[in-house]
């Protein structure tokens, strides 16, 4: 990939494809094409096709996704599945058609199965079975990931596939019903220190264990695998450091500047029990992360204030 090869960022405006953007540009790489959803709705066969006639990109990344937190995804599984599936079936196989040189496919942790061994290897794909609270999504990931390893098989294609851990970072989703975890809490601590309320209520029992990234460290290591990983086999992308959800809520009311308790509603769902990947094989490659959690929740933090407006609508 040279500073001069055509690059398509799918889902440039996502926290992840921003991230991946802005790395493109602090590297030098001006050739790079870019759409809306409103320009391009990626779940339109035809639109994705003559796009890609059009604009003949030669590196891909792939971020475009629905996304969101538990509560979306149970309420609107069709939605996440059907998506999903449309988004990246178009862009992988626009992909192979128009001759695409490598494209990178975004999965997600949720692919591996809910009671899979701690920490997460990529072997473990489907030897179990999954969280019932993101099935949908998990299943739409899966199938991308299986797309990308058969076009590597049956057509010799440079498709590879990411696994990133639970992402936050600037352009982070702060609704209040169908964010994740991270960012729901720093918009909910956020709002009890504004409204001088006595207690913070969490989901669940606060004892799941969570390993969290910064959106910025995540397209460091796009970037990174871009140029220098070739294999269809799946690579996870973590930070190896784990944080239970009554740490992370402490964490935040400290970064938010919250004083008051913390409590925990234990009729709603923890999901997955643990989730840490084993990112072993891409830490022997030579990359790590930079940016501590604290560090990263200080940014996300500065992220909200800046679009507050937005949200207190």
């Amino acid at each position: 990939m040279n500073k001069d090869s055509k690059i398509y960022v799918a889902g440039y405006r996502g926290m992840v494809g921003s991230a991946i953007y802005r790395k493109l540009q602090r590297e030098g790489h001006a050739n790079v094409v870019v759409s809306s959803s409103a320009e391009l709705d990626l779940r339109n066969t035809i639109a994705v096709n003559e796009f890609f006639k059009e604009h003949e990109p030669e590196y891909v990344f792939l971020a475009a996704a629905k996304v969101g937190g538990i509560l979306a995804n149970n309420i609107y599984p069709a939605d996440f599945l059907y998506d999903n599936l449309m988004i990246q079936s178009n862009v992988i196989e626009a992909s192979y058609r128009y001759n695409v040189e490598k494209l990178l496919f975004l999965g997600s942790s949720c692919i591996y199965p809910k009671f899979a061994p701690q920490p997460l290897q990529e072997e473990s794909l489907l030897s179990g079975y999954l969280e019932p609270t993101n099935e949908a999504y998990a299943i739409a990931k899966i199938a991308g990931i299986k797309l990308c390893q058969a076009y590597h098989k049956q057509y010799g294609k440079r498709f590879i596939s990411v696994m990133p851990t639970n992402l936050y970072g600037i352009g982070d989703n702060y609704h209040s019903e169908n964010a994740h975890v991270l960012p729901a809490l720093l918009r909910r601590f956020h709002e009890a220190r504004e409204n001088h309320l006595e207690e913070v209520t969490v989901w669940g029992s606060g004892t799941p264990l969570r390993e969290f990234m910064f959106a910025d460290d995540l397209a460091e290591a796009c970037y990174f695998l871009m140029q220098r990983y070739e294999k269809p086999e799946i690579i996870n992308v973590g930070t190896g450091e784990e944080v239970s959800i009554l740490e992370l809520a402490h964490l935040i009311a400290d970064v938010v500047g919250y004083n008051g308790r913390i409590g925990f509603d234990r009729t709603k769902p923890d999901g997955t029990p643990r989730k840490l990947l084993d990112s072993s094989r891409l830490h022997t490659l030579g990359f790590h992360h930079q940016t501590s959690l604290k560090e990263g929740i200080n940014l996300a933090y500065q992220d909200f204030m800046s679009k507050i407006a937005v949200y207190a609508k």
